[in-house]
This record gives C-alpha cells, sequence and structure tokens, in this order.
C-alpha cells in the first residue's frame, strides 16, 4: 500500500514530438510507475489520437487507435492506474494545419480560430472520440501558451479585440462541449496566470480580482506548471497564487526528457525535492510530472527512471538519499549511481563533472555539438579544452556498464553518442585552428579524424535506432534519419573538401576564411561555457530550412 498522500500522483510522458511510445511500452511504464505507487497517466497527445471521420487528424503520426487506448485504458485500470487524455483545444496544433480541411479553421499559426463553428465541431469530435475510448471521465484540455491569438484569421473577421475576452469566451464553449460528454478538465494556468499579473508567469506581482475568478467554468480546474526551479519557496507562492485564482489547483513538475538525447537526472530530482515538499506543505491534492518530447523527442522516459523513483519516495516523505539510493538498487537491480551515469553525456555542467558549479543548470552539449556545422560550427564557442576528452571518458564509464539487462540498451545507446563526440566535440576548432594556420600536417591527422568520425557516427545511428523501435512506433524516426543522415553526408563532403584542399584541387576553404561568432552575441569572443541550445534547425545552420 503507498503511502503517497496525494489524490493523483502521475506522469505525462509527451507523443505529439515525433516520438509516441508503442502499446508495450506504455505497458511497461504502467507497470513500472504503480509499482511505485503512481495512479495516474497522461499521454500528451496534439493529434496523435484517433477521431472517427477525420482521417487526417494525427495521419502519417503513429497515432493510437480508440482499440489500442481502450486496450492501454483497461491494462491501466488493471493496474490501479487512471489513464487521462491530454490534449489540445485552442493551441499546439502545429501538425493538423499542414492539411487543407484545418486551415479555415486555423486562427495564427497553431492556434485554432475561436468563435468559429467549425472549430467546436472539431473540439466536440475530440471529446465524441475519447468519450467512447477512455473510463475517466477527467480530461487535460491544454490551453497554454495561445500567445498570439485573436491576431491572424480572427483579427481579419472580427477586427481587434480584447484577447483575454476571446480567450475565456473560447474556454466557456470548451467547458460546455466537455460537460455534454461528462468531463470535468483541468488546463494549464499559465493564460489566467499571465491575466492576473499583466503578461508574466512565475511572477510575485499578482492582482486576483472577482471579475478574474468568474471568468473560469466550475468544471475548470487550473495546473500550475514549473520545471525550471530547485527553490522551494518560489513553488509555494505560486501554488498560493494559483488557488487565489482557482481553488484546488493541480501541480505539474518536470522529469527532464526534452533537451536532447540524453536525460536529466540530477536536475529533475533537485526540482522534484523542492516541489513535492511545497505541494506537500501547501496541500495539493494532484500531482504529476511532465516529460516532455521538444525538438523531436530524442530522450527515453525509462532513462529518467532515478528521477521517477526519488519522486516517488519523496511523496512518501523519505528524505534520506542513501535511502532511497539502496531502495532503488534493490528494486531495479542496478546501483542508482550507475544507471545515474546516463545523464553524463548531457550533464547539467560538464561530461566529467570537473568544471561543475554549485548551482545546477540545465545544458545540452550532446545535442548540440553532435549536430553543430564541422565547418561553420555556430556552437564552437561554447566549447573548452579537453571537452572531447571528457567524453571520451564518459564512453569509457559507460562501457563498464553490463548490457545484458533491461536497461542495457539504454547505456548502449549513450556510450555510443560519447564515442562520436569524444571525437566531434571539438573538430571544428580543430580544423579551423589549423587551417588558419595552414598547418597541413595538423589537417592531414584531421582528416583521418573525419573517417573515423563517420564510422563512428554510423555506430551511434544503429544502436539509437534500436532503443527508438524498442520504445516507440517507427513514426517520427524518419525526422531522427534525416537529421543524421544529413549530418553523415556533411562531415563526409567536409572531409572531402579537405582532401581537395590539401591535395591542391581547392585553394581556400571559403567557410573557414569567415571568422565564427559567438552565438551568443559576443562578436568573435569564445566563452567556452555549456549552454541549453534545443533547436536542431538553429544548430546545424545560419541557413533557411523553412520559412
Amino acid at each position: 500500500m503507498s503511502d503517497i498522500p496525494f489524490r493523483h500522483f502521475g506522469t505525462m510522458i509527451d507523443v505529439s514530438r515525433n516520438a509516441v511510445l508503442s502499446v508495450p511500452a506504455v505497458k511497461r511504464w504502467i507497470d513500472i510507475t504503480s509499482d511505485l505507487g503512481y495512479n495516474s497517466l497522461m499521454l500528451y497527445s496534439e493529434d496523435t489520437y484517433e477521431i472517427p471521420g477525420h482521417p487526417y487528424f494525427g495521419h502519417f503520426r503513429g497515432r493510437y487507435s480508440q482499440m489500442e487506448l481502450r486496450e492501454l485504458d483497461s491494462y491501466a485500470l488493471d493496474h490501479g492506474v487512471e489513464l487521462i487524455p491530454c490534449i489540445q483545444t485552442l493551441a499546439h496544433l502545429n501538425q493538423i494545419m499542414r492539411w487543407p480541411q484545418y486551415r479555415k479553421i486555423q486562427d495564427y499559426g497553431p492556434i485554432l480560430l475561436a468563435e468559429d463553428e467549425g472549430t467546436y465541431e472539431l473540439i466536440d469530435a475530440m471529446f465524441a472520440s475519447l468519450a467512447e475510448t477512455f473510463t475517466t471521465r477527467l480530461i487535460h484540455i491544454g490551453m497554454d501558451e495561445a500567445h498570439m491569438i485573436g491576431l491572424g484569421r480572427y483579427l481579419e473577421k472580427h477586427g481587434l479585440k480584447n484577447r483575454h475576452e476571446i480567450l475565456v469566451k473560447h474556454l466557456a464553449r470548451v467547458a460546455e462541449i466537455a460537460k455534454k460528454y461528462g468531463f470535468e478538465t483541468i488546463m494549464w494556468g499559465d493564460m489566467f496566470f499571465r491575466i492576473a499579473t499583466g503578461g508574466e508567469y512565475y511572477s510575485d506581482n499578482i492582482h486576483v480580482t472577482d471579475e478574474i475568478r468568474a471568468m473560469i467554468p466550475d468544471n475548470v480546474r487550473l495546473v500550475y506548471w514549473d520545471y525550471y526551479s530547485t527553490d522551494r519557496k518560489r513553488y509555494e507562492k505560486m501554488i498560493e497564487a494559483h488557488n487565489r485564482i482557482k481553488d484546488k489547483s493541480w501541480f505539474a513538475g518536470g522529469l527532464w526528457t526534452w533537451t536532447g538525447f540524453a536525460p536529466h537526472n540530477r536536475y529533475s530530482i533537485e526540482a522534484t525535492k523542492a516541489a513535492v515538499a511545497a505541494c506537500r506543505k501547501e496541500g495539493v491534492q494532484d500531482v504529476f510530472f511532465t516529460m516532455w518530447g521538444d525538438d523531436g523527442g530524442e530522450g527515453s522516459p525509462f532513462a529518467l527512471l532515478p528521477a521517477l523513483y526519488y519522486a516517488a519516495k519523496c511523496a512518501e516523505g523519505e528524505t534520506s538519499r542513501a535511502a532511497i539510493e539502496e531502495g532503488f538498487e534493490k528494486k531495479y537491480g542496478i546501483p542508482f549511481k550507475q544507471f545515474m551515469l546516463l545523464d553524463l553525456p548531457g550533464t547539467d555542467n560538464s561530461p566529467s563533472g570537473v568544471r561543475g558549479r554549485k548551482n545546477l543548470k540545465i545544458t545540452n552539449a550532446e545535442k548540440y555539438m553532435f549536430y553543430n556545422d564541422v565547418f561553420m560550427g555556430m556552437l564552437d564557442s561554447t566549447t573548452h579544452e579537453g571537452g572531447a576528452a571528457e567524453y571520451a571518458s564518459c564512453a569509457r564509464k559507460l562501457a563498464c556498464v553490463p548490457k545484458d539487462t533491461e536497461w542495457g540498451y539504454l547505456f548502449s545507446s549513450m556510450q555510443a553518442l560519447c564515442e562520436v563526440l569524444a571525437i566531434k566535440y571539438d573538430l571544428g576548432v580543430r580544423t579551423r585552428k589549423a587551417y588558419s594556420a595552414m598547418d597541413r600536417e595538423e589537417l592531414y591527422r584531421l582528416v583521418k579524424d573525419y573517417k573515423k568520425l563517420e564510422k563512428k557516427l554510423a555506430a551511434f545511428y544503429e544502436v539509437y535506432k534500436a532503443e527508438w523501435m524498442h520504445e516507440k512506433k517507427p513514426h517520427g524516426f524518419d525526422v531522427q534519419e534525416i537529421r543524421m543522415g544529413g549530418l553523415a553526408l556533411r562531415i563526409k563532403e567536409c572531409r572531402k573538401t579537405l582532401e581537395a584542399y590539401l591535395a591542391g584541387r581547392l585553394s581556400r576553404i571559403e567557410e573557414l576564411d569567415e571568422p565564427n561568432l559567438d552565438v551568443r552575441g559576443g562578436g568573435t569572443e569564445m566563452g567556452g561555457e555549456p549552454i541549453s541550445y534545443n533547436g536542431w534547425s538553429g544548430i546545424v545552420t545560419a541557413n533557411v530550412i523553412s520559412h
């Protein structure tokens, strides 16, 4: 019997950013979380669920069929877990807007056109499908980050209107449709919080009026979401502020899966420890932890097992780190600290930890230096001397972890990634330095490194593909193939350019003749500090990929 004091205590896994967990993987997740005392699960689905009569909704996106969701709903119930639909009913519907029939209900970008009956016909169809599929009558309706509401097609149709009023009227319609199907709803709290603060989230300057409170329908609760702090007092203040807008607000923390290939257990644990303590103190009844998949869903939710376990123990009131680590090893047969090695490639400070700071900070060099161009490396300014050796050290540590266990595939992926970065991390810096110094001997040596890198990249692709297919539907992996295939070709062609230059077939390499500027705006100053930079298209080139 779990000692977790919350009414809802669960996780939310993003299945909308290409990485759609397979049905067996979701069942395994339910096994693990229910065993730890979690009693709810949300699958964040923008368009990755079936709506009868809407064949283009989630087309080629790995959407779950109604049959699959019924199977998962039944499995979850058998394990004491409430499977809760988590959808979007206003913004974040980017992918459906590529299809002509949905553009007529598009306001601006990924935002639905409020006060248009076509929009509410679609939302009604969403609820109708989910009502047939799920046992629960609780639903997360999204409604976050609709910052440009009323500024696209709505503006053309209705003129400039108060955008808060547009939001409130739209929510009222959505809540009405939800009530029609017997649903109680929750929604992300940022849009209403911004009304009370004049536009800011995570703000102390909040002014809540009866008028603001009256805007929220009776079958809607707010979710305070915060993944960015290890300060307990900040969580306490924000919980209290949300409850002033609407009582019994939910809390959503974060188990960091969303900045690249590597997990961030260390940061997740520190943030979760503060957040859970605040929730217990403030009497929050409903808590869940998000696991987003920003920019492609590269990370594995299973790699966050230490943070997942730690969160459950914090919720029970356990405060001893030693006891938590001992319990983890007893349950999973692998030392806690050994599992935490998965953090190494993207650790919060540096792979080796030797450059650590007192204050934790999310950085993700394992992604941006993986994709950073070797000739036009806009992220070269974040490198530091010895960084490549740190990744080589990471690879050696990960090589020592047994691979013949349930989680061995995760360690194989991170080891192969580190072996790539042990060569590639500073390859662009070394190439530019040797070229500028006209050091032909070094350039000849670097050509050999390029060839080694091509082989290591091919090896990483194979083990990463195996990881993806073990956990996820194949839809979405095409993006990884496009990205890594482009990277492989680019490395090959840059190597051939160097060979042509060394053979005298080229008199110069134009990309290397141009000075490399600091991506953070520091001119030619190279700071050497890792950063957080998670957009693939902005990492790989300064040129146009999409418009």
